[in-house]
């Protein structure tokens, strides 16, 4: 049986939580919630993606706002404990979901160059 998630273990701003409950004011009645996933690539050597989802698993930590859940698996919770989750829109139509806070993983630094939001790099 899936386990609600803590705000420590992952949150969500304002500003995410405002346009996740617009996204899911656009969507059918199949979908159950965004997934939070990890790929592998990227200078840390993981990197982090939001999709839609109509299938909450057994091993899936759940947070659940106010008209929308956002789950993640057991294996990427490992690499998202106490990320913060924000939505940024700069006004010039980029706007993209953000994630704060990602620990240093491993991977490359010589070509990374300096740290960022997504994680990578090498400060």
């Amino acid at each position: 049986m899936s386990a609600a998630l803590s705000e420590s273990e992952l949150s969500l701003t304002q500003p995410a939580q405002a346009k996740m409950t617009d996204l899911f004011q656009q969507v059918d009645d199949s979908v159950q919630a965004v997934r939070v996933f990890a790929t592998a690539g990227g200078c840390s050597g993981v990197s982090f993606g939001m999709t839609f989802t109509d299938a909450i698993g057994d091993d899936d930590g759940v947070l659940a706002y106010e008209g929308f859940k956002v789950v993640v698996d057991d294996g990427t919770l490992e690499y998202l404990r106490g990320v913060e989750i924000d939505f940024v829109d700069q006004g010039d139509g980029n706007a993209t979901f953000v994630f704060n806070n990602l620990p240093q993983i491993g991977g490359g630094c010589g070509s990374c160059g300096s740290s960022s939001s997504s994680g990578g790099g090498c400060s």
